[in-house]
C-alpha cells in the first residue's frame, strides 16, 4: 500500500514539475522580444511587480511545505519577472 502511495506522489510531483516548466517558459518570449526590440513601451510594470510578489509567496509556500516543484519553478519565474522589470526600466520610452 505504501509503495502505491509513493508512486502516486511521484506522479503528482511530476505533474507539478510539468506545470512549473510551462510557467517558466511562458515569460521567455516576452523577455526575448523586449530585449531584441530594446522597447518596453507596451509592457505593464505593475503586472510584473504583482507577479514577482505572487511568486515570492509561492516560493515561501513551497519551502514551508517542502514542495520542490513549487519553489524551484517560482524561483526561476521570479528571476524572469525581475529581468522583465529591469528591461522595462531600461528600455521604457
Amino acid at each position: 500500500m505504501l509503495e502505491g502511495k509513493n508512486q502516486k506522489m511521484n506522479h503528482l510531483e511530476l505533474l507539478g514539475f510539468i506545470a512549473g516548466f510551462f510557467g517558466v517558459i511562458a515569460l521567455i518570449p516576452q523577455i526575448y522580444k523586449t530585449w531584441k526590440l530594446k522597447s518596453a513601451k507596451d509592457i505593464s510594470i505593475q503586472m510584473f511587480i504583482i507577479h514577482a510578489i505572487s511568486n515570492s509567496f509561492w516560493i515561501a509556500y513551497g519551502l514551508v511545505f517542502s514542495k520542490q516543484a513549487i519553489y524551484i519553478a517560482n524561483t526561476i519565474i521570479l528571476t524572469f519577472a525581475i529581468i522583465q522589470i529591469v528591461l522595462k526600466i531600461k528600455y521604457n520610452k
